[in-house]
């Protein structure tokens, strides 16, 4: 293992040491005016209730409205102004910026008889993607987004190969919008092509077996001005033929009568069907459609016609496809359709549910690569075709795989493992033997030897078992004075897994201690435990949260003034609610592009997909719920709030920024005491996908100098 012996390292040592001897630095010991933030007297009724929104002119895209753009322009001023004070911001951004200067390579795949791989040399803003004839040969480089704008904020944010290997299309993203436009380059020469494909959001792209062109979806474009905040609705499917205009494209499928439709599309291995999974929000609740290809003329036609469970491709063999799903299973299992006999009583389950549960499931080296989470970590179980049982793919220790991409007639594969102290390490998995050997090693400048990482159970408000993840230095002293950061998410049926990251290992170097809870809402133990954390059982998410802290502070890891708390976007609106109904139990806080207004999400861009988790105000039922725990409506008046530092980004049409513009000027208006509240906006970013390397390490290293003052490390 690598030891630390930089000169970077000893300066990083020498300044903790500094600290340790020195007096805590205070949030109260700088004083701060926030910029007057005007109100507007805008009430609106829901249910016969009256719900005030005094800063509903925040919603204005700073792209439009001047005062928007001038609120944003005090507010960061403000807040850079306070972060410049704080004497360790420079240390530790010079310490994070040499951790995160090392090759980072994803695990290869290949298509079309090469290998392609994801590389970054250390501190490129945006990864490059490289490609090699063979193992053995030299690579060379294939697409580089970094070439592509001078401050490093277009970034490639998907591929598709054609099976003949002659060409990739390839998405654009520019400034972290969710909006790609799709481009063609021809490999062997390397020319970009003229096709362009505009407008298209949530979608891959699909090519026939011809390679002469590819399936997508879209939607329509929007109107002048409102490409960042109207709701996204009538996608349609469409066939792109290489060499012609985008209008040009035929109309593969759409749902006018149902304007509310999404589409994702997947063509089968053999390029015998197009898959459509037709969706209607965030939960894995599908309709699908298929079509098969061999019928020029033939139109798609319903095999799955209603939205009561999750049915997701997995491959075919001919006419039987396989789909991962969770009817009458929740913790999902695999199933055979076979569309000459798709009566549903004709459907045969291929590989049952297990008492864990299935994350996702695909066939390389004709077996069935199944993964699962065992208490949030990673378990990788392979099946024959049949079903049977053949091996587990065996790692080294308490961490997340990835990777396993590959054809059915693959003999092998690879992944990468990690975990919260270990780089990633790619291995090269034998189909045939089960062998992994480690194909490539990341070498990071700290040794991860000093750091131990371990799991623990707590009980939450109801009862419910709850895990979490705990992550130091070796020789931990459990006496209540340790800084420790707790993260969460809680939502969507994501799963939180051990994961490697050098903001926490700059956290864990300067004596941090990090947490990470595995809240309801998530997908860590299948269906129950998601729906769990939802629409009106919503609050057990946060009661989880408020659990773990109280843990951490019980089992003397940490106290109260010691404590900070982060999550972003679902886990932003995570530590808004917890912040709002527990402001006593938090040192400080760092809500990131949160879910703050649960009274309107739902009328901007995605966020009409999230009411599957949420539910809506719309809805007489939900509504008293949402208005219970809206942090932006929580905030009371005269209440001493923690330290926070809310994050966000004027390019983010995911979770539009002016849920944590209204936060911020509320909490703003509603604080006493002296702990600051301050809202830091990246410009010319988005929701996170796509964010260049010197954003990520600027916004982290804020983060953590933030925390130093506002919980007084020493």
């Amino acid at each position: 293992m690598l030891r630390l012996l930089s000169s970077a390292l000893l300066t990083f040592a020498l300044i903790c040491g500094q600290l340790a001897c020195s007096s805590p630095l205070k949030a109260q010991d700088v004083k701060i005016t926030y910029p007057a933030t005007k109100t507007v007297d805008q009430v609106d009724e829901f249910h016969g209730t009256k719900v005030a929104d005094p800063y509903r002119w925040l919603e204005d895209d700073v792209r439009v409205s001047k005062d928007s753009a001038a609120w944003v322009e005090a507010q960061n001023s403000v807040t850079f102004d306070y972060l410049k004070a704080i004497p360790q911001r420079e240390t530790i951004r010079q310490r994070m910026t040499e951790l995160w200067n090392y090759e980072k390579i994803g695990a290869p795949f290949r298509r079309g008889g090469r290998y392609y791989f994801s590389r970054n040399d250390g501190l490129q803003n945006q990864n490059v993607l490289w490609m090699q004839e063979t193992l053995q040969s030299e690579p060379t480089v294939l697409l580089d987004p970094n070439s592509w704008s001078a401050d490093g904020t277009t970034a490639l944010s998907g591929t598709a190969f054609s099976d003949d290997g002659r060409f990739v299309a390839y998405a654009v993203q520019q400034a972290g919008s969710d909006w790609n436009t799709w481009k063609v380059m021809d490999i062997q020469s390397r020319r970009v092509l003229d096709d362009e494909i505009r407008w298209v959001k949530f979608s891959g792209a699909e090519w026939t077996p011809d390679s002469r062109g590819f399936f997508y979806a879209r939607y329509p474009e929007p109107a002048d001005g409102a490409a960042f905040q109207s709701l996204n609705r009538d996608m349609k499917v469409y066939y792109h033929r290489i060499g012609t205009p985008q209008s040009a494209d035929v109309l593969v499928y759409e749902r006018p009568d149902q304007p509310d439709w999404g589409f994702q599309l997947s063509v089968s291995e053999d390029g015998r069907y197009l898959i459509i999974t037709v969706w209607v929000g965030t939960d894995d609740r599908y309709r699908i459609v298929v079509k098969d290809l061999r019928e020029p003329y033939g139109l798609p036609r319903e095999l799955i016609s209603n939205f009561e469970n999750e049915y997701s491709f997995v491959g075919n063999d001919g006419d039987v496809l396989f789909f991962q799903t969770n009817l009458n299973a929740p913790n999902r299992r695999v199933i055979a359709i076979d569309l000459k006999k798709p009566q549903k009583e004709l459907w045969q389950e291929i590989i049952p549910q297990s008492e864990n549960a299935l994350e996702s499931t695909r066939i390389v080296g004709n077996m069935f690569v199944c993964s699962y989470l065992k208490d949030a970590r990673s378990q990788v179980r392979l099946h024959a075709m049949d079903g049977s049982f053949v091996r587990e793919v065996e790692f080294p220790g308490i961490g997340s795989a990835a990777g396993f991409d590959g054809r059915r007639a693959d003999t092998d594969t690879f992944y990468s493992f990690s975990s919260f102290a270990l780089p990633p390490t790619i291995y090269r998995y034998n189909m045939i033997t089960g062998e992994s050997r480690e194909f490539r090693r990341a070498v990071v400048k700290f040794n991860p030897d000093d750091y131990e990482t371990s799991q623990v159970f707590y009980t939450s408000r109801d009862g419910t078992r709850i895990p979490m993840f705990l992550c130091h230095r070796r020789g931990l002293k459990k006496d209540g004075s340790n800084p420790v950061l707790l993260y969460g998410y809680g939502g969507f049926n994501i799963s939180i897994t051990p994961s490697f990251s050098v903001s926490r290992i700059t956290w864990m170097e300067m004596g941090g201690v990090l947490a990470v809870a595995n809240l309801r809402g998530g997908g860590e133990y299948g269906e129950k435990w998601h729906k769990a954390g939802t629409k009106l059982q919503k609050q057990n998410v946060f009661d989880d949260f408020i659990a773990a802290a109280e843990w951490l502070i019980q089992n003397k890891y940490t106290s109260s003034s010691r404590l900070a708390i982060q999550g972003r976007s679902n886990g932003g609106l995570l530590v808004g609610a917890c912040m709002t109904q527990r402001p006593d139990l938090f040192g400080a806080c760092l809500p990131g592009v949160g879910v703050m207004d649960m009274l309107r999400f739902h009328r901007f861009t995605a966020g009409r997909f999230w009411t599957d988790d949420y539910g809506s105000a719309d809805n007489a039922e939900e509504f008293p719920a949402l208005l219970k725990y809206s942090p932006y409506h929580n905030l009371k008046p005269g209440t001493k709030y923690p330290a926070t530092m809310v994050t966000t980004a004027d390019t983010d049409d995911r979770v539009v920024p002016g849920h944590s513009f209204k936060f911020a000027a509320r909490l703003q208006a509603s604080q006493v005491g002296a702990a600051p509240v301050l809202i830091r906006i990246e410009t010319s970013a988005g929701h996170g996908a796509g964010k260049p390397t010197a954003k990520i390490i600027e916004e982290s290293s804020d983060e953590l100098a933030f925390l130093v003052r506002a919980l007084g490390m020493k």
